[in-house]
Formats: structure tokens, C-alpha cells, sequence
């Protein structure tokens, strides 16, 4: 098997990597939205801290076994991870429809088919599971994550929510058959 590039579940040596290209992913995704004070809040080291114990709890001790921390590899190099599960909203139905929580590749390493690999692997888990559908929440605005959803034809549901970063941001919900 090549060791170059491809998905594996996430391991607890992971986690500092993964904070790494949360914060890069959100720094790039984010930066033209929110105020400096905002930004700067993400790149603080207590914000990295939380986020180490989320990750790191949520790998340890996830809430069902249908949770996943999946990570993209480029030489044995984390570039990329998707956090997925049961979907929480409301108008959901647990059993059968799955939230991808989280996509992210590193900005320097997008481009390089890291999340397509992720988000293939990421559905291939959710079929595994029994999940019918999967959601993926995304900002209103154009942007790189949207766009490589709908390109892999996720397609917006009619959902909106706002995503309060120190300003708000307009969010939507795609979904996507996967099985059943």
C-alpha cells in the first residue's frame, strides 16, 4: 500500500496537527469576514488549547461509535481531516442522516486531491454506518468549501443558520444521498 497519500482514522498524535490546519483552514476561510479581534482570537494559543481538548476528547472518548476523526496523509504528513457522525439538527433523524462536522485541508496543501479523498472516505464510512444522508454546513458566501461540495454535488436544502465568530456569519446546509 503507498504510504504517499491517503485517508486513515485519526490517532492521538494527531490531534496537534489537527488544530494546525483547523486554525490555518479557518484563518483562510474566515479572514475576510471577521474583524482582527476575531482572527486574532482563533490564532491564540487558548483557543489552540480548546481545541487540542475537544479534538482529543472527542477522539478518545467519542459520544457513539458512529463518530469519526478521519486524517489525510501526504507522506505520512496530516494536510487534511473530516470529523463526521450522527446529524444533530432538529429536523434530523439520528438513525439515518449523518453531519460531516468538519472538512478541512491545510491552505497549502489544498488542490492536491486531499479532499476529495477525505470526503470519498469520509461518505464510505457513513454508508458503513447505515446513514442515508449527510449534511455539511457552509458559509452563504462563495467560497472554496461550497464550491467543492456542489462540485461533488451536494446541494442546499433549504437550511440556514449563522455562525457567530465575533461577527456573524450566514451559513447554509448541504446534503447528499449516500445510501440506502
Amino acid at each position: 500500500m503507498s504510504t504517499e497519500r491517503f485517508v486513515r482514522t485519526a490517532r492521538e498524535a494527531d490531534i496537534g496537527t489537527v488544530v494546525d490546519v483547523q486554525v490555518a483552514a479557518w484563518r483562510s476561510m474566515y479572514s475576510p469576514l471577521l474583524p482582527d479581534s476575531a482572527l486574532a482570537e482563533i490564532d491564540s494559543e487558548e483557543a489552540a488549547e480548546r481545541f487540542r481538548v475537544q479534538w482529543r476528547d472527542s477522539l478518545v472518548n467519542p459520544p457513539t461509535s458512529r463518530h469519526r476523526l478521519l486524517v489525510a496523509t501526504d507522506r505520512r504528513e496530516v494536510v487534511g481531516f473530516a470529523a463526521l457522525g450522527p446529524a444533530g439538527d432538529p429536523d434530523c433523524w439520528p438513525g439515518t442522516d449523518a453531519e460531516v462536522y468538519a472538512l478541512h485541508v491545510h491552505p497549502d496543501r489544498v488542490r492536491d486531491g486531499h479532499g476529495s479523498r477525505l470526503l470519498n472516505a469520509a461518505v464510505d464510512h457513513l454508508i458503513d454506518d447505515g446513514f442515508h444522508t449527510a449534511l455539511l454546513w457552509v458559509l452563504e458566501s462563495p467560497n472554496p468549501l461550497r464550491s467543492f461540495a456542489e462540485a461533488a454535488g451536494w446541494r442546499f436544502d433549504g437550511a440556514t443558520r449563522e455562525l457567530n465568530l465575533g461577527s456573524p456569519l450566514p451559513m447554509v446546509r448541504l446534503h447528499a444521498a449516500v445510501g440506502g
